[in-house]
């Protein structure tokens, strides 16, 4: 059998190591995950409530349209229902958005390092990726503003971007819009959005009010603490949220995420509560960087990104030694590593072990 052209060449997904890999792996007893940028904090009270009381109606199909999540998350965010689309995490989202407007020819224009399922799902369809390099770390607008030509269907932001934290300025954002072509598709994917405290960062929500060619993609995976459920959604114009709902797949979201989800929208008391442990955390952890001499990107995610000064796969492999996973193999950093802000506990061992990898790696050179 012969699969389609367009998919024969495309790598499959790497997640980072899981914590029972590394005990099986290298025997040992406490794990530290630092690679998935999951929270540490775990999930709100009233949601894990959420799911228990969901127990019952496991053999009952999901609601569709998510109805109840949707007034609750149109009524948090002051958008219209018909202005959401749920999806199995915003993976989801960025897959349906690519069926519903991408053909053979179509171009997409993305940063050289963000997240890689842009690309990914554009290739799927038979559409070219135009990679533009980051500046700095940073999306660098101009340029992606002179790469969109007639044959541009969509530019992917990912703000604050993943993997180096970087985030695009309001201004700045306002600008480039202002000059993208109506018939251009401005996806801004803010899955870290809700951790950001910098105020010249605006979230999208006021651009897609004022663009009916911009979509804001969100999840519950972050600072909602809900990874393992897979629930994320897209705010956009009515015409383009219904166009996307059109190849997204029957009973796509499950009863446990959405029921999860509707109470953990509701706790924005746990929402705040992570976001300022978290900005304490970025503090300690740039500040321990800044002693031992090393250089990281702005960090306005949950995740800071650092120049280790060695080889980013060798310093992973002497923490993960130490039972610390982290994230490396960026191409275009490859002596970077991607380091999620954990708990103080969590941090404080991260730092030690990165000081004992990083001599380590010294003596071997």
């Amino acid at each position: 059998m012969q699969p389609k052209n367009s998919v024969v060449h495309l790598p499959v997904y790497q997640p980072g190591k899981s914590v029972d890999e590394v005990k099986r792996e290298l025997g040992l007893d406490r794990i530290i995950k630092l690679a998935s940028n999951e929270n540490p904090f775990g999930s709100s009270k009233q949601a894990k409530q959420a799911i228990l009381q969901e127990v019952n109606n496991m053999s009952i199909y999901p609601d569709g349209a998510a109805q109840a999540l949707t007034d609750a998350v149109a009524a948090h965010l002051d958008v219209e229902r018909k202005q959401l689309i749920f999806g199995a995490g915003s993976d989801e989202i960025i897959l349906m958005i690519c069926r519903a407007y991408l053909v053979p020819g179509d171009e997409i224009v993305i940063a050289d390092q963000t997240f890689p399922q842009y690309k990914h799902n554009a290739e799927i369809e038979g559409a070219v990726t135009i990679e533009v390099p980051l500046k700095d770390g940073a999306h660098d607008l101009d340029a992606m503003l002179a790469a969109v030509n007639d044959r541009t269907k969509i530019v992917w932001i990912c703000n604050p971007n993943n993997p180096t934290g970087t985030i695009v300025s309001a201004d700045e954002l306002d600008q480039f819009i202002a000059r993208i072509p109506a018939h251009v598709m401005v996806v801004l994917d803010e899955a870290y959005c809700e951790y950001v405290t910098d105020p010249n960062f605006r979230d999208a929500l006021e651009l897609v009010r004022r663009y009916s060619n911009v979509v804001s993609l969100r999840t519950f995976s972050k600072i909602y603490g809900l990874a393992s459920l897979r629930i994320g959604y897209g705010i956009g114009h009515p015409d383009v949220i219904h166009t996307i709902n059109q190849v997204r797949e029957p009973f796509n979201t499950t009863r446990f995420a959405q029921a999860a989800a509707l109470a953990a929208v509701q706790d924005q008391a746990f929402i705040e509560d992570c976001r300022q442990k978290n900005a304490a955390g970025i503090q300690y952890v740039q500040q321990q960087f800044a002693r031992m001499n090393l250089d990281s990107f702005p960090a306005h995610g949950n995740f800071i990104m650092v120049d280790v000064g060695f080889s980013a796969i060798e310093v992973f492999n002497a923490l993960l030694r130490r039972g610390i996973i982290t994230r490396a193999g960026h191409s275009k950093y490859p002596q970077h590593i991607r380091i999620t802000i954990g708990s103080q506990e969590e941090n404080e061992a991260m730092v030690q072990a990165l000081e004992e990898a990083l001599e380590e790696v010294k003596v071997t050179k």
